[in-house]
């Protein structure tokens, strides 16, 4: 049985995955893959958000020199996005890649999954196999009738099944479908069979909205369970807002302590002040404090010191003013528009 501390530990780049490693997030450059300036752009930008593991498209020998401008300025590792052509991998692999991700079913006969297999081996890369719903066999389909979690963990296994013949186990495992409930099966399945670490990923999961909760339910879940090692939260946006929304799903689930952790009320007939301006603000300017503490920011004295009292620090509204609050315990009056100001001074103190 699958257990997130037992999972085969892998190394990429100078990072660990599975064994019981810290949950990472990822993300993947959006960026036309032959624009270099622009990759190295954008990937230093998701770099400085936090991701931890880089994807990048290699369509075609031309983008290469992307890869390897990537490598020249990342601190974290690159991972080479090969489909069909099985060259582009060991190609990627001698720019510098830190893992490949296949799908060894699509990169021509198995004379093919060997080179790739030796080379990775050779070089210490790992590879992740990416299984989603639009890409099981054939006669996989033909056997469910559909791509259903069994047929998608059965494609995942006879992909494994391929570089295991080759005396290759450095390996990570995806299992993605755009329906949730699908994405969530399989890696359940996969939990049961699989003793390699799970990349866990709703795939095409929509615009911020609608992905961000399709991920949340379907990687949330999972995580709950114990499944899953590195998570991508797809989103149709700013891969920087992919970082971010990962981020917030580990901290909500206690898997993620650096930065600050926000509780705020959804307001209602007694709050007095502009409670939702003042939360996105708190957000916004507290956004790279990596202190270990929870902030409140509370409609009222009702919702404030009382429902908020496990938080480090908080602020509640009144009428016209507010209160600054640590664990429950009033500290002193503020007006309105020097709530925050006074809260962030004491943050600084902590």
């Amino acid at each position: 049985m699958y257990n997130h501390n037992t999972t085969k530990a892998i190394r990429i780049g100078g990072l660990t995955v599975g064994g019981g490693a810290p949950i990472l997030v990822q993300s993947m450059l959006n960026v036309p893959a032959h624009d270099v300036e622009g990759n190295v752009r954008q990937a230093l930008a998701l770099q400085d958000a936090g991701c931890e593991i880089l994807r990048v498209s290699v369509p075609d020998r031309e983008t290469i020199p992307t890869v390897e401008a990537l490598k020249k300025v990342l601190k974290i590792p690159l991972v080479a996005d090969i489909h069909f052509d099985w060259r582009l991998a060991m190609e990627s692999v001698a720019a510098g890649v830190d893992k490949v991700r296949i799908n060894p079913g699509n990169i021509g006969d198995e004379s093919h999954v060997k080179a790739v297999a030796d080379c990775c081996r050779a070089a210490n890369v790992p590879i992740r196999i990416g299984v989603n719903s639009g890409s099981v066999e054939k006669e996989i389909l033909a056997k469910y009738g559909a791509p259903t979690a069994k047929a998608i963990v059965e494609s995942g296994l006879y992909h494994i099944s391929l570089l295991e013949k080759y005396d290759f186990n450095d390996i990570v495992l995806s299992l993605k479908s755009s329906d949730t409930r699908r994405m969530y099966d399989s890696y359940v399945l996969a939990a049961e069979k699989c003793p390699y670490p799970l990349h866990l990923g709703v795939t095409e999961a929509g615009t911020a909205g609608m992905g961000t909760v399709k991920s949340a339910a379907g990687i949330g879940g999972l995580l709950l369970r114990g499944i899953g090692d590195t998570i991508r939260v797809s989103l149709t946006d700013d891969p920087v807002r992919e970082v971010e929304t990962g981020i917030s799903l580990l901290k909500a689930l206690d898997l993620r302590s650096q930065g600050i952790r926000f509780v705020s009320c959804p307001t209602c007939g007694r709050t007095k002040i502009d409670l939702i301006g003042l939360a996105n603000r708190a957000e916004e300017r507290l956004k790279s404090v990596d202190k270990n503490i929870t902030v409140a920011i509370m409609g009222c004295v009702v919702n404030g010191p009382g429902e908020a009292k496990e938080a480090d620090i908080g602020i509640a509204g009144g009428d016209g003013c507010g209160v600054l609050f640590r664990h429950g315990e009033v500290l002193r009056k503020v007006p309105e528009e020097a709530l925050l100001d006074a809260l962030i001074e004491e943050i600084e103190k902590l």
